[in-house]
Order: C-alpha cells, then structure tokens, then sequence
C-alpha cells in the first residue's frame, strides 16, 4: 500500500482566523466513518434555471494511487484525502483524518455536476450543465485559511457559455493518452479536442458529425449525439472515437490523435505492419488505397517510422500534428450486426431492440475483445463485441479547414465527417477474410446480451444510467442509476476464448445487485452523488459511494473464481441444513475411537491347554501373552478414550449450553406464536373477508362493457410505440437541433455585424470625394423625371387622339 501524509507546519498568524482544514495530527479511520462524511448537512441539488433532468452526479475521483478527491457542493471546495489500502487488515479502506481543503482562485458560479482527474494527477476536471472548469493541483498555490488555492481556468467559455448556452456539452473526457486534452461532444453534433497547454478558448480539432446525408435523416434522434467514448491500447482502437447517438446508432473516428500525445513504440509498428502486410499486398485497389493513405499517415504523424533501420531505441513515439490536405476522416458507421445467414440479413440493418433512447455508452476492453455497452433509458443494456478490427477511413475530395502559425505548422484543424454514402454491405460469419480487410467498411458487432436492470416505472421516466468497468477485472461492467448499483459478469469473449484455443459455450452474462438506494419496496430512490472503483496491487478491489446525505459506503468486491461456471444438478433435490448436519456430524471424537477398539485374534495354543497348570512354566507363558494382547489393545484404547474425554469435555460443554440456549430461545418463540395465535386468527379471518369483498368488485367490474374490448393488434402496438418514441425523443431532437441552428445563426449575424461596421470605417474617408459625385447623380435624377413627366403626358395626348379616331370611325 502507498500513504501520503500530508503534515504541515502551524502558521501562527493563521491561528485566529477559522480553519476549513485544522493542523491536527494525522489520524487513520477507515474511509467510511471518516468526518467529511460523517456529517449530516445534505449535497446541494438545486439547479441554475430550467434545466433538462441532469445525469447522476459523480463527486469523487481517485488518481489511482493514494489520493481520493471529493468536491463539496456546499462550501464549493475540493477535498484531498490520503487514503491506504489494504493494511492492517487486507480487505479495509483507511483515511487520513483531517483531509486537505483545496479551493479555486476564481468564483464557480454553476453546479458541478461531474469531477475527473487526467492521467497524472495534475488537473481536475469541474464539469457542469452551465460551466467548465480546469482546477490544476500542483500548479501555483497560496495558503489562505489553511488551504490550497489552486489557479482555475474555464474551457471554451465562448462556445458552450456565451451568454444564452444554446449549446449543451453531452459528454467531457480526458484522452486516456495525453495530460493535457479534453475531449467534448456537444448537442451541436461537433466533437471537438482542446489543449490546455496551448488555448482553453479555441479547439486543437473540431470534426462536424454528419451521420446522415443532408435530407434523407427519418427521424431526428439519429443526428442528436448523446455520448462518446475513447477508445482502448488495441491496434487502431487507441486512435479511435466511439460516437452514440439518441436512436442507438454508434459511429467511429478514426484515426483521431491530439498533438504531442504519447503512444508505445510496439503498439504503433504493429498496426504500421498490419498496414504493410495485409493492405499492400490486397488484390483489392481499393484496399490498396486504404492501406496506403493509413501508411502514409502513420509515417508523418510519427516520423521515426519512415527511417530505414527503425531501430527501437525508443520506447515511445510523440504524435506531430499532419492533416491530409485533401481528406477528411471518414464517419464510419452506424454499426450492425453479424448475420449468421440469409435469414438474418433483415435483422442486421433492424432498428434498436430495446425500449425508450440510448442514455450512456461505454467501451470495454476486455483482453483481446472490444466490449461496447449501450445504456437504454428503458433499463436494458446492450451489449457487443467488434467481430472485426478498426481500419482508418478518409473521405478524398474534402479538404480540412487548418489553422496555421507563421512558420506554416499546424495549430488547429476543423473537418467535416461524412458517413459512407449508399448502403452499407451486410457482414457475415462465413464471409472471407479478404473481403473485409481494408474496404473501408466499419466493423460489424456480434451481440452478446441483452441485459434488463428491471428498473422501476418512476425511474424509467428520468433514467440516467452511467457505466463503468473494473480496474482489476475488466469482464465485470458497474452499472449506477437512480436505483443503486448492479454488477454485470460476461462469462463468454469471443475472440479471447478463441485464442486461448477453450470450446467454451456461450453462456449469458450475470448480473448481481451491488446496492440498492430504495430504503423500503415502492419508495423513491435517493440518487447517488459520487462512486468511484479502488484496487491496489495485491488483487482487492473495492466500491466506494457517496449518497445524497453525505454518507459513505465502502464495499469490497470479491475477484476469485468470479468467472469459474457453477455446475448444479437440477435432478437431486437439495438437502435440507439438518439432514446435512445429520450426514457430515462435527468431527468432536475421532473415529478411531468411536469404531471401538481393533479386535484381537487369540494365538492359536495347544489342544491340552486346559490341562496345563496355572502355575506352571507353560501356564504362566500363555496367561503372559494373553495379558500383553489386552494391554496393547483394551487399556491403550482405555486411555485413549480418557483422554479424548478429558480434552473434548469443556467442548462439549460448550454444545450443550448452546444447544440449551437454543432450545429455550425456540421455547419463548414457541410462547409468543402461542400468545399471538388469537390475533393472527383474527387477522386471518379479516383477511379472508377482504379476499370475499375483493372478489365481488372484481366480478363487478368484469361486467363493465370496458373490459371486454379487444387487445391491441402487432401493428397498432408498433405504430403505438413509434408514437411514445416520437413524443419522448424527436421532439427533445428538434429542440436541440433548432438551438443549435439559432446559436448557429447568431454567430453569423455578429459576423455580418462586424464586416458592416468595418465596411462603414472604410467608407467614411471616402464621403468627402462622393459628395460631388451624389449631388451629380441628384441633379440628373431630377431633370430625368422631368423628362419622364413630359414624355408621360405626351403619351397620354397621343392616347387621347387615338381613342378619338376610333370612336369617329
């Protein structure tokens, strides 16, 4: 285990002001009874505005040593608490006892809703529906009131938070290969990465999603984005940004890559040789071309790969900012299904399975399998594999908008991400690996479960369900929703059962309840506030959750033989705890003794045995060997049972008192059900007139003519649920995507603002030289309309003769 004791020295001008972090000696408790979560003021909930039921709340982060961050929305400050795992006790949780207060040198004016540590513990993430914010740890510091102010900076607060918040941001994420990047999807469909070493105003890289082309979308959920995910150290997984949007439908990027990040020398020559070997060398120009825009991006965004000997000095490659000139990333997707044959290729291009909208999603990388769980706001969790890799896809003839420094290097780039257009190939299992490789086809998904929750009905209405996988077994998927916290075990991987060469069966994952926040049946769920997964090195793994009144519950999730099949024999039927304890009695008395002792076969003597004299010779030789047998054998058995006797009586005592504790506790329950009798039989025959009464309103409803009206057809029941869907998804759809447009249309309006006031600069030096020129202009304008007036009034002479004409003739 690792500690960090965070002892100071006593500032005595600080003595006689009020401390939110007192100089007291270091006291270890265990997390759950630890002071800051003891108390009983409740967390905040109250929103800013009218705002749209916000997801649950995480407050907790853990940098995955031995620092716990926990952020208190009442006092609006950040708490450091040092924690150590696994000792005394390998299975306990200590916390170091007073925590650090940690406190922003600016004023957060919303409500963090979300906190998130980056790789190397620098930086916290303060996330909320109104405001974003970066809290850096250990970057300039002064002590005022016994703590830390910590310099805080806001991220693109003139996109997302300009004055009318148009532009809602579904989901924040530090890139899991950089300390310094911020991935954000926002409502507006970009995905944009910003470098907070460089600007926390403008984006590093904006892709502009458009899963659909212009004009043909059926409805609107399929362009309103609703989560993202990084993607896991797999081939051109760690390149790759997984997109979910509201009707289920999930696209990839890739390859998206911020500048400067870091990757492993090993892992980027693998793909660079997959590329070389499998692409090149296709019979396939299609693949070819894939392969060979995938090589030549690879070369100049790590250009020690291009060097002739590539020798492996290094361990790690720095990514350099390149942008094909004339491509833009390709939006692959949406993913389907593989089909197993004809008869399934209908269910491939099928629409969800699930109920409501999708909610959260999660990537998973789970050994040699990619693990992607949709959430659904109905309570199911679908859950699929990649049955394919990841191949980079570039669209050729757009060019990417780039952003470009004096010396002509690449700042920033924008592009717009189009889906493939035409209809995608249906993906079969037979199908040949050449067929596949490098087409630019997205990867098709092998469904592994369908997994109900069996949330409420109140829940469902507002259900928010976030997902989280193990640190230490990644085949176990946590998920946290307003009813608590479930456990889900895949028992079955596809391609690792592959590889590891096991015939093992497909078998449905388990699901286990973790804890549950509804204190009685039919109650309302108190949400959770913050829930973060320990381990450490030796194996444990631990639960820890904040509920809404600041308390603290510390779980230890058990590991071994979590994934080991349980055979059961449904044939015999189980036995009962006393006819077990009948069969297998406790091992008190050992079974030699109870056997008795080892019986003694009498030496043969001879026939004239009787005859011979007790005191003679031959006599008292055979009364010495038969005392010798009953020695050996009667009186070592004899002391024997003495002794085990002896030894095993304070046992026994011990038995029988419990045995007679026990009979008369059963005794008193016998006189209480005794006492009680009367009134469960008053109890039983009130019930028994309840069922009566009960059974005559159900006999008169059943005679209402409401009852007997038919069930809903297949059809008006589809039809129906596309109703409900439309009710609940579309119209939040067009909402959001006519906010988006409004916001769009009023940074053009201020555009065109700002080029007409710059156009009228320009135009007042001018007005002294076009005052001649417009007075000019006036004085002709007037002698044309003279000239109109008199050739207007000479036509009308000339229609007045005419008509004249006509009526003499």
């Amino acid at each position: 285990m690792r500690f960090n004791f965070e002892l100071t020295e006593p500032d005595p001008e600080s003595s006689s002001r009020k401390s939110l972090t007192p100089k007291e000696d270091i006291l270890w408790v265990p997390l759950q009874n630890h002071p800051l979560f003891t108390s009983s003021t409740s967390t905040s909930t109250s929103l800013e505005g009218d705002a749209a039921p916000q997801p649950p709340s995480n407050l907790l982060a853990w940098d995955g040593a031995s620092r716990l961050y926990y952020w208190d929305s009442n006092l609006r400050c950040l708490h450091r608490i040092s924690i150590g795992l696994g000792d005394p006790d390998p299975t306990s949780v200590l916390a170091a006892s007073p925590s650090k207060v940690l406190q922003t040198d600016v004023e957060i004016n919303f409500e963090v809703n979300k906190i998130s540590i980056n790789r190397n513990g620098s930086a916290l993430l303060l996330s909320g529906a109104y405001g974003l914010c970066v809290m850096y740890l250990y970057g300039r510091s002064s002590s005022k009131d016994d703590s830390i102010i910590c310099r805080t900076v806001s991220i693109g607060s003139q996109i997302y938070f300009n004055g009318r918040n148009v532009i809602h941001m579904r989901k924040v994420l530090w890139h899991p290969y950089s300390d310094t990047h911020l991935g954000i999807l926002s409502s507006d469909s970009v995905f944009r990465l910003f470098d907070l070493s460089s600007d926390v105003l403008q984006p590093e890289q904006e892709y502009y999603l458009q899963p659909v082309e212009p004009g043909r979308s059926r409805n609107a959920a399929s362009i309103c984005p609703v989560d993202f995910s990084f993607g896991g150290d797999h081939l051109w997984d760690k390149f790759s940004v997984f997109v979910l949007f509201s009707d289920g439908s999930v696209y990839i990027l890739c390859p998206v890559v911020p500048f400067k990040s870091v990757y492993k020398w090993e892992s980027v020559l693998e793909i660079y040789s997959d590329a070389e070997m499998f692409g090149l060398k296709s019979a396939n120009p299609v693949a070819v071309n894939n392969s060979n825009l995938a090589i030549f991006w690879l070369e100049a965004t790590f250009p020690e790969l291009a060097q002739e000997s590539k020798e492996r000095e290094l361990s790690t490659l720095k990514a350099h900012p390149y942008a094909i000139f004339d491509a833009s990333l390709c939006l692959q997707g949406p993913l389907r299904k593989v089909c197993h044959g004809v008869e399934d290729e209908d269910l491939a291009v099928r629409g969800a399975e699930c109920e409501g909208h999708a909610v959260s999603f999660l990537y998973d990388l789970a050994s040699k399998d990619s693990i992607l769980v949709t959430a659904w706001s109905g309570g199911q969790l679908q859950i699929d594999a990649l049955s394919d890799e990841i191949q980079p896809v570039w669209t050729v003839g757009s060019p990417p908008r780039l952003r470009l420094n004096s010396h002509n290097h690449i700042l920033g780039l924008a592009m717009l991400c189009e889906s493939i257009s035409g209809e995608l190939p249906v993906v079969k299992l037979d199908q040949p690996h050449d067929h596949t490789v490098w087409l630019g086809h997205p990867p098709p998904l092998l469904r592994l479960a369908i997994v109900d929750l069996a949330l409420t009905r109140k829940t469902e209405s507002r259900s928010h369900i976030s997902m989280f996988a193990d640190p230490l077994m990644p085949e176990r998927i946590y998920s946290v929703h307003d009813g608590g916290i479930d456990s889900i075990v895949l028992h079955f991987l596809p391609f690792t059962s592959q590889s590891s060469g096991k015939d093992e069966t497909v078998r449905s994952p388990s699901v286990h309840p973790v804890l549950s926040t509804c204190q009685v049946e039919n109650s309302t769920p108190s949400p959770l506030c913050g829930f973060i997964a320990l381990s450490d090195s030796f194996g444990y793994s631990w639960i820890a959750v904040i509920t809404s009144n600041k308390e603290c519950v510390v779980l230890e999730m058990k590991t071994l033989n979590l994934l080991v099949p349980v055979h059961v024999d449904m044939e015999k039927e189980s036995a009962s705890s006393e006819e077990w304890t009948y069969r297998n009695p406790p091992d008190i008395i050992s079974k030699e003794l109870l056997s008795g002792p080892k019986v003694v076969l009498v030496p043969q003597g001879s026939p004239n045995l009787r005859s011979v004299a007790a005191d003679s010779i031959e006599g008292r030789s055979a009364l010495h060997q038969y005392l010798n047998l009953f020695h050996e054998n009667y009186v070592e058995y004899a002391h024997k049972v003495y002794f085990e006797l002896k030894h095993h009586g304070p046992q026994l005592k011990r038995i029988i008192d419990d045995q007679h504790a026990r009979l008369g506790e059963a005794q008193e329950k016998l006189s209480k059900v005794v006492n009680k009798q009367s009134g469960l039989v008053n109890r039983i025959n009130h019930a028994m007139q309840r069922h009566n009464l009960l059974e005559q309103r159900l006999h008169c409803l059943r005679n209402l003519p409401g009852v007997h009206k038919k069930p809903l057809s297949k059809a008006e029941r589809e039809f129906k649920s596309e109703l409900d869907q439309f009710t609940r998804v579309e119209l939040d759809a067009l909402r959001a995507s006519i906010d988006t447009l409004r916001a769009r249309l009023g940074r053009f309006t201020q555009s065109l603002k700002g080029d007409v006031r710059n156009q009228q600069r320009k135009i007042v030096g001018r007005n002294n030289v076009l005052d001649a020129q417009i007075s000019q202009l006036k004085s002709s304008i007037t002698k044309l309309s003279l000239v109109n007036s008199e050739n207007t009034k000479k036509v009308k002479l000339v229609e007045s003769a005419l008509k004249k004409q006509e009526s003499s003739r």
